[in-house]
């Protein structure tokens, strides 16, 4: 559309993503994907399982590929081929007919030669085609008889057109002789040009040269001789499968048709030339592919290419949604093929799923390690992490009620003096100070801060705060059979996520060890434990994990430790001298007492120690109240769902002994 001024004009943009689009909101996609990792699965499965499903509000590429399946189901179980030559047939009887009337009322015409065209009609042959081309040299004496065999020839000749050039039938309706001659030599050039470019002998200025000469026959406006061909030999290959889908009865039918169109065996003999330059062009179409139509609406030969088409298109959108072969991305769906087939709506379904996947690589949210597998990022865990803390708030605070939950964290009260930032601090800025060392330092360098100022690292200060003191925290949590079996799994990790963000964003000065024990015990990070499949080992090592404890704790031995341990079943394993582990069900009296020891020895550093039980075995809790009176720990027994705040809350009372009924709140 051109504008009113000037020579400015506009359309739709074409340049690649919109760049007026609303950014994309991936909170969605990484809650989903992170769910799916600490479920089990890796993170290329995830992200692969959430393309799949989609949401709510957008279709995934299962709902996509379903839908792609039955518009294929619809175009087979709707049509069948015999269109073309039904026409034909009724032609060819409403031709025979008009001419039976004119003989009938035609006095004047000699007896002998009536009854001799009336016998050469009622003997015709059963075979549309053979009658056809028996009629071929008929003197008919009736003009719409004529007209009506006319029209046979004229749709033989725009049907076969058809099938190589989508729109021929449509735009030769009613062409003259001249409109066929220039059909007839747009082939003859087009021949001589594919010819050419079999033997290598074309160049550009002859594509150029054809396209100027012919250019109306091909309204894809190809740009260059492969894009031509392209194009020409897809419409050809799907007109060969055509032919195949048909009956042996109808292929011979058609066949013995052809030599009639537009009453010119020449044009045949171009087509099947073309025919044959394309085949040795592009010997990768499928030439020899079949449909089976189940239908009852006839299709012509041009119509039948084209449904052709339409089902090859179908098939290449199913593969491109299948995302089976390596490197796959929905970068490779063909958004138009989608938009033609499903309809604009199921494009932007695809589109948008394929910018959530582009934007959670650019975000670097999703990165591929040493071994190319995808992996969530720090930045990823981070985000969920915030979600996660953010949830346990909620949960603390509905057992709480609406104490004010701001100032968390943060050190002691402020003393009103301020020092020099160092790294880890929680404190906030004293912003004049700051900009006071900014200033000084930008004059004392020789500069003019009125001109820009700049800030360093050594110029910011912080507010001196009261001392708080620093933790050592150990989060140990059950990694056996049980906890995936019992459902536990997901929201162990979820609670592991939250702690670790409030002690890495809130408490940056505390030291956080993240250890699980199964059959076995193992430190690990943040990232290794949130994407941890489930394991089917047998054994719950607590001992192993205890002897990890203290192994952390004794590198920070001026720091309070905290250690929160998470489990759903009593001590069955421990390790041995020799590094195995040593499995025993019922525990065995030697399992339970080096887990005890493990257990003295951390209560006599003066350990922090709170139990969280989930499930109801009865002998996890005899066991767990036993110890904890014996250390002076504390145990508690939250609800799967509010496994996340119990620890976070737990490991809050612990830090400040004064968890219940103080004035330090703290939100994520």
């Amino acid at each position: 559309m051109s504008s009113h001024s000037g020579s400015n004009r506009y359309g739709r943009y074409a340049g690649g993503p919109d760049p007026l689009a609303p950014p994309v909101d991936l909170a969605e996609a990484l809650d989903a994907i992170a769910e799916d990792v600490m479920s089990g699965y890796s993170p290329q499965q995830a992200l692969r399982e959430y393309l799949r499903r989609g949401t709510g509000k957008r279709a995934g590429l299962d709902n996509l590929a379903g839908r792609v399946q039955q518009r294929r189901r619809e175009l087979l179980g709707r049509h069948q081929l015999d269109g073309t030559l039904n026409e034909v047939r009724k032609l060819l009887e409403t031709a025979v007919l008009e001419e039976r009337k004119q003989l009938a009322r035609d006095v004047a015409m000699d007896d002998t030669d009536r009854a001799f065209r009336e016998m050469e009609l009622a003997n015709l042959p059963q075979s549309t085609a053979a009658a056809v081309n028996e009629l071929a040299n008929y003197d008919w004496q009736s003009s719409s008889a004529r007209e009506a065999y006319e029209q046979i020839k004229d749709l033989l000749g725009r049907e076969l057109l058809d099938q190589r050039f989508a729109g021929m039938k449509e735009a030769l309706e009613s062409a003259t002789a001249e409109d066929r001659a220039e059909v007839n030599h747009m082939l003859a050039d087009l021949n001589e040009l594919l010819g050419k470019h079999g033997r290598g002998e074309d160049t550009d200025a002859d594509f150029q040269e054809f396209m100027d000469r012919h250019g109306q026959f091909f309204p894809e406006n190809p740009q260059s001789v492969e894009e031509l061909i392209d194009a020409l030999a897809q419409r050809a290959a799907a007109a060969q499968r055509l032919m195949q889908s048909m009956s042996a009865e109808q292929r011979e039918e058609l066949m013995r048709l052809s030599a009639q169109a537009f009453g010119s065996p020449e044009l045949m003999g171009q087509l099947e030339q073309l025919d044959a330059n394309l085949q040795a062009l592009r010997p990768g179409e499928d030439w020899s592919g079949s449909e089976r139509f189940k239908g009852q609406e006839g299709l012509g030969l041009g119509d039948g290419t084209g449904v052709i088409q339409d089902l090859a298109e179908l098939d290449q959108l199913a593969e491109q949604l299948a995302q089976n072969h390596n490197g796959a991305g929905l970068d490779d769906l063909d958004l138009d093929a989608l938009a033609r087939q499903l309809g604009e709506k199921a494009a932007i379904s695809a589109r948008r799923l394929a910018e959530i996947e582009r934007a959670l690589h650019d975000g670097g949210y999703l990165r591929r390690g040493g071994d190319g597998e995808l992996r969530l990022s720090p930045s990823a865990l981070r985000r969920l992490g915030k979600s996660l803390l953010q949830d346990a708030a909620r949960q603390i605070s509905g057992r709480q009620g609406s104490r004010d939950t701001r100032s968390a964290g943060m050190a002691g009260e402020q003393t009103g003096a301020s020092r020099e930032w160092q790294f880890g601090d929680a404190e906030p800025w004293d912003v004049t100070t700051t900009m006071v060392n900014a200033i000084q330092r930008t004059i004392a360098a020789g500069g003019d801060p009125r001109h820009g100022l700049r800030l360093a690292v050594g110029d910011i200060e912080v507010k001196e705060t009261e001392a708080r003191t620093q933790a050592a925290v150990v989060l140990l949590v059950d990694v056996s059979f049980s906890m995936a079996a019992e459902g536990r799994w997901v929201p162990m990790k979820r609670t592991a996520l939250a702690l670790h963000q409030l002690v890495t964003t809130r408490f940056r000065g505390d030291r956080l060890q993240l250890i699980t024990f199964g059959r076995f015990a193992q430190s690990m990070d943040i990232g290794e434990l949130t994407a941890l499949p489930s394991l089917r080992d047998q054994g719950t090592n607590l001992h192993h994990g205890l002897l990890l404890a203290n192994r952390f704790f004794r590198q920070y031995p001026t720091m309070a430790h905290i250690l929160l341990v998470v489990t759903d079943g009593e001590p069955t394993a421990r390790l041995a001298a020799d590094g195995e582990a040593l499995f025993d069900w019922p525990p065995e009296p030697e399992t339970i007492r080096v887990t005890v020891a493990e257990l003295d020895r951390l209560g006599r550093a003066g350990t922090q120690a709170t139990f969280f039980r989930l499930g109801d075995d009865p002998e996890l809790e005899r066991f767990l109240q036993r110890v904890s009176r014996r250390i002076g720990g504390r145990v508690v027994s939250p609800d799967t769902g509010d496994l996340g705040g119990a620890v976070v809350g737990e490991y809050l009372r612990a830090h400040f002994h004064r968890y219940e009924g103080d004035d330090a709140g703290w939100a994520p």
